[in-house]
Formats: structure tokens, sequence, C-alpha cells
């Protein structure tokens, strides 16, 4: 069965217009041994044949995830290894720019690249639909540089009316979050309120991905292991080299930089931080890691609770935040347990740092919790800070056995009874992680 059968079998078309697919429709036959899967998996290439059997690739920005997920080399290499496959003959391209943003906009220079060499030979058409006036003014800038044949090829398309005016394709697959912005359009030319909204379908994450995926889908996938590899990692080396570093935490680091270490990571490759010159950079990598999880690690459900710490006579707090761990799932409370032993050791290296527990709290406060709909309030800032100190300053205390939460698994009450966090030195004085605090790497 030919790519065009197996689409049109698992795809419902509609007559008279273009097709509108969710995202589960774009290639059901794709398999992870694709030699470009971590790419093809989005859905931003997808390929089409017109009423004289002439290929379609549309190429849709709405797919395009965010640059730290997305390997544009690869992006690139993609896109060659596909057009590779049909440039014989002759062939189309529609470009929907709907979608594109500064958070995930591909480099200047790849469609030039693409369409290099033998890649313009046979295109007869392209189509640029709902381009934007920098589009139109950047065109016009390079316009003298490009051929006038090819200038030819280039179409603006407003709305998805123009494009059916000029493209004699039943079939098109178009990106439903395209239909809609076109519809959005279409309403306010006539002066109606836009169509509500809809969360677009989502991507399905690499086995090894790292950032913006769940807690319990890292532990399935990594055997098991209740402390997620990149939080290990970062925290492992970060012990080894990088207590003393002064502003830890709360400076930043490249966001380039960082976005190449996240896109490593989501790939199952290693990363050494020795490479990059940086103490700074696993630490912004670890606050990413927390930031970009689906719900907070304190959860939403213990948002409220949290925020009523300032109520509570400062003599109970200490039992306040115990009682509202013991809410916690058991997942949550090893991983955070785990997170705050280290901090502590952070703190009790002020002296060096400058980061004590009320430094780190400021920086971690909003890495832990967040409220399920909009922004914490400025007000809310408060009590969150708080609470995330008192965890880091009493860790002893609020992670101690006596009141930890109940019906944890084996592996968690093992790392209860391995009591608090007791300080050991070498001869030069330097803390060095205890004996419970390398048990917590579970396993």
């Amino acid at each position: 069965m030919s790519y065009r059968d197996k689409e049109a079998a698992a795809t419902p078309r509609a007559t008279g217009g273009p097709s509108v697919v969710s995202m589960a429709a774009l290639d059901p036959t794709l398999s992870t041994s694709h030699p470009f899967y971590d790419v093809a998996r989005h859905g931003i290439l997808q390929v089409e044949d017109d009423r004289q059997g002439r290929r379609i690739f549309t190429f849709s920005c709405c797919r395009l995830p965010p640059l730290h997920q997305l390997n544009h080399q690869r992006l690139l290499e993609y896109l060659k290894y596909t057009l590779d496959q049909h440039v014989e003959n002759d062939y189309t391209i529609v470009y929907f720019h709907y979608g594109l943003s500064s958070q995930n906009k591909p480099s200047p220079g790849l469609a030039p690249e693409c369409l290099q060499g033998g890649y313009k030979k046979n295109l007869k058409a392209l189509y640029v639909v709902h381009p934007t006036s920098l589009i139109k003014a950047l065109w016009s800038i390079f316009k003298p540089l490009i051929s006038h044949k090819f200038g030819k090829k280039v179409t603006y398309c407003s709305n998805l009316r123009e494009l059916r005016e000029h493209l004699q394709c039943d079939q098109l697959l178009i990106p439903p979050e395209v239909v809609r912005y076109d519809e959005k359009l279409q309403n306010l030319h006539k002066g109606q309120p836009p169509p509500p909204s809809k969360t677009p379908p989502p991507r399905p994450p690499l086995p090894t991905q790292q950032f913006g995926v769940s807690l319990q889908y890292l532990r399935d996938k990594n055997q098991g292991e209740l402390i997620p590899p990149v939080l290990r990692w970062t925290v492992t080396y970060l012990r080894e080299k990088g207590l003393r570093t002064e502003g830890l935490f709360r400076r930043s680091a490249s966001a380039q930089t960082v976005r190449q270490v996240q896109r490593l990571y989501n790939q199952g490759k290693p990363v050494n931080f020795d490479d990059y010159g940086d103490m700074h950079l696993p630490a912004v990598v670890l606050k990413a890691f927390l930031r970009e999880l689906p719900q907070p690690l304190l959860t939403f459900q213990a948002y409220e609770q949290i925020l009523g710490i300032t109520s509570v006579e400062s003599s109970l707090r200490v039992t306040h935040c115990r009682r509202i761990l013991r809410s916690l799932p058991e997942h949550n409370y090893a991983v955070l347990r785990y997170l705050m032993g280290f901090l502590h050791e952070v703190s009790l290296e002020s002296i060096s740092n400058k980061m004590n527990s009320s430094n780190l709290a400021c920086v971690f406060g909003l890495n832990l919790i967040w409220p399920s709909q909009g922004v914490a309030s400025l007000s809310a800032l408060v009590p969150l800070n708080l609470f995330t100190e008192l965890l880091i300053e009493y860790y002893d205390k609020v992670f101690s056995a006596q009141e930890s939460p109940g019906e944890h698994t084996r592996d968690t009450v093992e790392i209860q009874q391995a009591g608090p966090v007791t300080k050991e030195f070498t001869k030069m004085g330097t803390p060095r992680a205890s004996p419970y605090l390398s048990r917590l790497r579970i396993s």
C-alpha cells in the first residue's frame, strides 16, 4: 500500500475542499524506527497528491514544537530526506504560516537551504497561506536577489478560500489549528465574534523525553526509578563541583545553551557539563525541569493549604508542613525529599555561595508550586516562599521518619528509615554528601 493509500484509509475526507485532520490521523503508520522519528512525529511536514497525481508538501508552522524540543539541523535533514524521495517529478509546496512564534521559529536560513540546487527545478508552485506583513516586506526586499522564474512560483493566500482557488486538491491535509484561525479571520472580517478556541491534540513524547512529561512517565520509562534521571544527573554534578559557587540557582545561563542541553537530554544523549564551563548551567536546567512538569511537584491540590502557612503560629509551622506533605503522592514526596535534601546542603554552604534557605526559597518557590488556573498573585509569593524556606531550613524535622506520609512503597520506606542528614567533613573542612543522601538514588 502506498503512502497516499495508507493516508486515505486512515483519514476521513471532505468533498469540495481541504479536509481537517487530527494529530492522531496524520500518519498512523509512523514507526519509532523511522530514521527521523523525533522530527516526523510532530506532523510538521505532510505529503499528498493533487488531482493530476502531483506531489503536494504541506509545511505547518503550528506543528513546530518549542526550540528546546527540536533540533533544527535534524529538521533540515528530515525535510531534505522527504523531498529527495519525490522531487524527481513536479511538486508543489503549501506553507501554513500560522503558529510561528519566537518560541518555535527555526533559523532564517532553513527555507533557502531547502530550496537550493535541484530542489527548485521541479517546484511548480509555492503557496504561502496567512502571510504576515513582515513576510511580504522581507519578500519585497529579497525579491531582486531571487531569479524571476522562481519569483513567479510564489503565491500569497490570505485565507483558505484563496488557496482553493489556486490549488486543485480536494484532499489537502490542513491542521485544525489553521482552519480555526482561518475561521477567526473570516468572522473578524464579517464583524462576528471568533469561534471558541480549542486545545490542540498533544504530541506523543519521545521514549527518552525528560522535560514536559509527568513523573509517572519518567518512572515508567526508567525501570521504575523514582528520581527522574535529569534531576539526579544535575544534582550529582552540582553536589560534586558546585556547592560553593556564588549565586548558585540565582544566576542565569545562556538560554540557547539551556535549550541545547534540554534537547540532548530529551533525545537520550549524554551531557558533560564540564564541556560548557558554566557551573550555573546545570542549576538552570534543574529549575527548567521542575518548571516544565505538567503538574507542580507539590501538586495543585496542595496550593490552597500552602497559602495558609502564614496564618499558622510560628512554633507549629514545621508540623503544618509535615501534615501537608503527608497528602502528597508517594512519588512526589520521594522526589521532593531528594531535592530538599540537596538544597539543604546548598544552604549549609551559604558563607561561600551566598544562598541561604531564604534566598533559595525565593528562587524555588514558584518552581515547586503554582495555581491550576492563571499565575500566582504577588500576595501568594510570601506564603509560597515561606513554605519552601521551611522545607529547606528544617529539612531534618520536616522529613523525619516519625511523621512521613503513610503507606509508601518499600523503596520510599527505606529512604525514611535512613534517618536525617548527618554532615561529614573532610580534613579541609569541606562538607560532603552523607551516606543518607547517597541512598536517595533509588533504583
